[in-house]
């Protein structure tokens, strides 16, 4: 494996790392839904999931089953 044969500087390895950055994620608003979500990001609205302003897959809604039905 090759080596480097002499040891490099701080300010050689500081230069490097000033590219290296947090940057804040672009948001967008969704035409149909009017939502802020992140760009190139599907999203959930009220048990649908939507991207590019359309329906991908809507989540089943399960129905309320009473507690106790069994109390006889």
């Amino acid at each position: 494996m090759p080596n480097p044969k002499r040891r490099h500087s701080q300010q050689r390895s500081a230069k490097r790392r000033t590219h290296y950055k947090a940057t804040i994620d672009t948001l967008s608003t969704d035409k149909t839904t009017g939502e802020m979500h992140m760009r190139h990001r599907a999203h959930w609205v009220e048990n649908k999931m939507f991207y590019r302003g359309r329906v991908v897959m809507e989540k089943p809604v399960k129905d309320e089953a009473p507690a106790e039905e069994n109390e006889a």
